[in-house]
């Protein structure tokens, strides 16, 4: 197997806070023992049915909050042991958070409606700054700061400037309206969570734990090993399938990052242009289907479009995405002569698949009940329990046949045991991760509940429109700032939640197709993890990778430079969302390849041969002018394109390339 494991899983887990906490004793044993069970429940739920929202909800946030306080430390210094204020926290927000499913199902709150008594209000109230709280534990203080911004707006309405002056509510109202219903914390956000995002990130830690992840990145790295730039393209391939799953751009890098940074770097690459790859590929993973980092799950709830659709959709603009990054790779691979690893260095993908291909049998099976209309949880359940068998070795369950045979009652424990641990550790790493999402989502539920208790979505939908005069393109530019700004430091789910309140109906207003406008907003939300100055993925990889993380940054932006591209492209042209005839679609997606390749090699410098600056203009223009629907901007971007591929290719004169690194 690979070295990505040279992470561990807690380091990885752990990643998006400054410190983790060490636990020994009955700390140690006691975040174990919930981690388990509520990792077992939320399976179980995934295959059997869960309860109502009410019941569901509030114990995966209770389990979640549990788990921050003993995990995540308040202050830097905390980091050994649970002082006593930790787990007084701990215990004052049980009830709290579980105090509404008390109140919906034995009490009386439902004949009550809209006259909340003083205990709603007081457990309310706890709950709202647990939330806050386990938020900023858990991924810092950004997103607990936007949505105590959007708490103090509720409450000073009367006094903001025009447009956005509201009539104010008071704290009575804000805390009813964000605790007692589905339009604040207990909202959608935190319901994706407790369904899809938690059983699809349980699923990510069995294929990590039980080894199946690093099959999959020693899968890539012979595949693409020995091409140019062959080590860079692994860590694409690699971080943007295991991303795809953990729904963490940080979490990945520093997982995959552990392997393909250093390996970059002994091929030749410079350390910011391999922490740079790393970071952008991470990223980018979280718009891959089928999974997207849980945003596609998210994204069927609030706007009611089948889940399918929505994958089907996302499917040729996350291939264009990879396919820039894997071009930048390969030009300014090219560019400075560097090759890819020798054969005897790598391994053979043909022997892996000869001897793992079981290892796509959950992740195919998978896909398969996704198309044909299955619940994706319940999907994710039984993939799990395929994970549990493909990973079972021969060998090991050659003897646990021979000891059922025999009545062997030592080996069959022994082996049982072994079973039982690595489950053990992978609902462990399961429920780490799912602490910084669901937190997330609960936190961006009181967002959303303040922008629909005032209205402000229809607010920020008429500034935008009103800013840009009417005009698409400038509507869109603005999303895209709003989108990367707000997305700076938030985790893909909260981003896109925040966004989809805000951003999205704007666009819809100016007939933008409705998955269209969540999908560009989604886009740049997720860039926004490698846009500085709050580059999270970018600061993950840079520290491995050793290097200047503001250099860094603004390598990933040149590397991902098509992803600023296409969110354009499918916005005017809708067909690479599968909308349209076949032949609309062939077309739209030819001209979106070659305009991606075409920006790619401009910002590396480099096509046939390496480019001069007025060439890599003339690349980039020609990339740009493709955006444009319509045959005439069609014919002139490919005229632009071509003159350059031809004049280079007239001169015929390639560079020279060293010798494949490790050959002699």
């Amino acid at each position: 197997m690979s070295k990505a494991t040279e992470t561990s899983p807690d380091e990885s887990a752990e990643s998006e806070t400054k410190k983790s906490r060490e636990l020994t004793g009955i700390a140690r044993y006691f975040a174990l023992a919930v981690a388990v069970i509520a990792g077992v429940y939320h399976v179980y739920t995934a295959g059997f049915g869960t309860p109502g929202a009410f019941i569901n909800r509030p114990l995966h946030l209770a389990f979640v909050a549990t788990l921050a306080f003993l995990l995540f430390p308040g202050r830097a210094k905390d980091t050994e042991g649970v002082p006593w204020y930790d787990w007084l926290l701990m215990v004052v927000s049980i009830p709290s958070i579980l105090y509404i499913s008390y109140a919906i199902r034995f009490g009386t709150l439902a004949d009550r409606s809209g006259s909340p008594l003083t205990r709603d209000l007081v457990f309310g109230a706890i709950t709202i700054l647990i939330v806050l709280e386990i938020t900023r534990r858990a991924t810092g203080r950004a997103l607990p700061i936007i949505a105590s911004s959007f708490l103090l707006y509720a409450y000073y309405g009367r006094s903001m400037p025009q447009p956005i002056i509201h009539r104010g509510y008071t704290i009575e109202r804000i805390i009813s309206h964000t605790y007692l219903t589905t339009e604040g914390i207990f909202g959608i956000p935190l319901g994706v969570s407790a369904t899809f995002v938690v059983v699809f990130i349980i699923l990510g830690a069995f294929l990590e734990v039980t080894g199946i992840g690093d099959w999959f990145i020693d899968l890539a790295y012979g595949a693409t090993g020995r091409t140019t730039g062959g080590p860079a393209k692994t860590s694409v391939m690699a971080s943007g399938f295991l991303a795809s799953l953990n729904g963490s751009a940080v979490a990945n890098t520093a997982t995959t990052g552990a392997f393909t940074i250093p390996l970059m770097k002994r091929t030749g690459f410079k350390s910011r242009y391999s922490a740079a790859v790393e970071s952008a590929a991470s990223s980018g993973g979280q718009i891959m289907p089928p999974v997207m980092g849980a945003g596609a799950f998210i994204m069927s709830s609030w706007t009611g479009i089948s889940y399918v659709t929505i994958i089907a959709a996302a499917t040729i603009p996350a291939l264009l995405y990879f396919l820039s990054i894997g071009a930048a790779v390969h030009f300014r691979a090219k560019k400075e002569g560097l090759e890819g690893m020798a054969s005897e260095d790598l391994p053979d993908p043909w022997h892996l698949l000869k001897t793992g291909f079981h290892f796509l049998i959950p992740l195919v099976f998978l896909v398969i009940m996704l198309v044909q209309g299955n619940s994706a949880m319940k999907a994710a359940f039984y993939a799990i329990l395929l994970t549990i068998v493909v990973a079972i070795p021969r060998a090991r369950a050659e003897e646990f046949g021979r000891a059922l045979t025999n009545g062997d009652g030592a080996t069959i424990r022994r082996l049982g045991h072994n079973a039982l641990e690595m489950a053990v550790a992978a609902l462990e790493r399961g429920m780490r991760m799912t602490i910084t999402v669901a937190a997330a989502c609960a936190t961006a539920g009181l967002v959303v509940g303040m922008v629909t208790l005032t209205g402000l979505g229809l607010k920020f939908s008429t500034l935008i429109t009103s800013l840009s005069g009417g005009s698409l393109i400038i509507a869109l530019f603005l999303t895209m700032l709003t989108s990367i700004i707000l997305g700076m430091g938030l985790p893909t789910t909260a981003a896109y939640v925040v966004l989809a309140a805000l951003g999205a109906p704007a666009l819809v207003d100016m007939g933008v197709e409705l998955i269209a406008a969540h999908l560009f907003i989604f886009y740049f939300g997720i860039i926004s993890a490698i846009t500085p100055p709050i580059m999270l993925a970018v600061f993950t990889a840079s520290g491995i990778a050793e290097s200047d993380p503001w250099k860094t940054g603004f390598t990933a932006l040149n590397l991902a430079a098509a992803g600023f591209l296409v969110p354009y492209m499918f916005v005017y042209g809708p067909q690479l969302l599968l909308i349209g005839s076949t032949t609309q679609i062939a077309i739209g997606a030819i001209t979106a390849i070659v305009g991606v390749l075409a920006l790619s090699a401009g910002t590396q410098g480099f096509l046939y041969m390496p480019a001069s600056y007025l060439e890599r203009a003339a690349l980039v223009i020609g990339a740009a002018v493709l955006i444009a629907p319509g045959l005439l901007t069609d014919v002139v971007g490919f005229a632009i394109i071509a003159a350059v591929f031809l004049k280079q290719y007239a001169v015929n004169e390639p560079p020279e390339t060293t010798t494949p690194a490790g050959a002699d």
